[in-house]
């Protein structure tokens, strides 16, 4: 008989969700809107800090949908965008039939890189076209570049789209990720740190841009006793009911974050004496990952020829799920006709990079069978 798999990143529950759930069915609160989204809302606005609101969401994807719009971003424009990133963090600039221009990612945070950011900002504007939005991303948990990135940024008279949709609970410097940008992105899809089963977050630097975010996300209705729309709306606000699950999750966030954490430290210790396997860890102090997921860099130079997929092969076989990086945005058919800035950083990332199971609910039966897969390959 086979063993139960180890997923990569499983939705892990706290036991509070289904008191906030019944409460919804019990008052009949099943709309997306009720003391569970207000609820919610507040939860985050207090962990995130810096005095900013949060607007809940269907998604994270909607959320930077929403951000774009605020941000000015209509058809022939141009968003920057980092290339190594899921595709919904950039498709939202299509759905607005904008132009993404993808930027390569640095060594160190494997974010945004600063000077491909701003040697793709000068050139755009040397074309005649200066970019609308900067959308960066906390990849996998890790903080990008914010001194350097929010500096051109502000240079440029460009906002920034902070997606942090993997890096709820991040910082750096002692500041929460999401709280940098002029809009921040947040995710609770099933993967995520905390989930609502589907959902995500803006988080809004004044109570304006909230208030003009719901107000996009329930179809842009005008202020009038009939139906009216003066506007382009979306149907984009998350549910009383998954917001009861977020409520129970924000009681457990911290500590999924730590065992999340502990994951990452497991990974260091196994492969410490492993020649050429490189964990993807903060550069220095001033960042702090959540590791939403943990990564690891394969040399196959060092490690006598065993690649990155010879190890996804022996953990499949195992039945322990691992996946390769994301695939950069530039590499994909949608996007490769696009402006790319870059050295191929990002490629590199992708060609040698391996996610590893990270969940806050692994047991140590399976950080066991892991190692052995490990031990094995190696």
């Amino acid at each position: 008989m086979s063993q139960d798999k180890i997923w990569l990143s499983s939705p892990h529950m706290g036991g509070a969700e289904r008191d906030f759930v019944k409460q919804a069915f019990d008052t009949n609160w099943v709309a997306p809107l009720g003391p569970n989204v207000n609820g919610f809302e507040k939860d985050l606005e207090d962990y995130q800090g810096e005095n900013v609101h949060v607007a809940a969401l269907s998604s994270g994807t909607a959320a930077i949908h929403l951000a774009l719009v605020q941000a000015g971003v209509t058809a022939g424009d141009e968003v920057i965008c980092q290339s190594f990133t899921f595709c919904g963090t950039t498709n939202p600039v299509l759905y607005l039939g904008a132009t993404p221009v993808m930027v390569d990612s640095e060594p160190d945070t494997w974010n945004m890189c600063p000077q491909a950011l701003k040697n793709a900002i000068e050139d755009r504007i040397a074309k005649g076209k200066k970019p609308k939005a900067i959308l960066a991303v906390h990849l996998y948990g890790m903080p990008y570049k914010v001194d350097e990135i929010h500096a051109f940024a502000k240079a440029y008279s460009i906002p920034v789209i902070e997606d942090s949709a993997e890096a709820l609970g991040s910082s750096f410097k002692g500041r929460k990720c999401g709280t940098f940008g002029d809009y921040g992105i947040l995710s609770f899809n099933g993967n995520k740190i905390i989930t609502t089963s589907g959902g995500g977050a803006m988080v809004c630097p004044t109570k304006e841009v909230k208030e003009k975010t719901v107000f996009l996300a329930t179809q842009a209705r005008d202020n009038a006793p009939h139906y009216q729309h003066s506007e382009i709306g979306y149907n984009y606000r998350l549910s009383n009911i998954s917001a009861g699950i977020g409520r129970g999750q924000m009681q457990v966030l911290d500590k999924h974050i730590d065992l999340r954490r502990a994951m990452h430290d497991f990974y260091v210790d196994i492969f410490k004496d492993v020649s050429g396997i490189t964990v993807f860890s903060e550069p220095n102090e001033e960042y702090y990952s959540n590791h939403w997921l943990s990564a690891i860099l394969v040399d196959p130079e060092k490690t006598n020829g065993i690649t990155r997929e010879d190890l996804r092969l022996a953990f499949e076989k195992e039945n322990i799920e691992s996946r390769p990086l994301w695939k950069p945005m530039h590499m994909q058919p949608l996007y490769k006709n696009y402006p790319f800035y870059g050295t191929g950083v990002c490629e590199k990332l992708f060609k040698n990079g391996l996610c590893l199971p990270s969940g806050s609910n692994l047991t140590e039966s399976d950080r066991k069978r892991i190692e052995l897969v490990v031990k094995k390959t190696f």
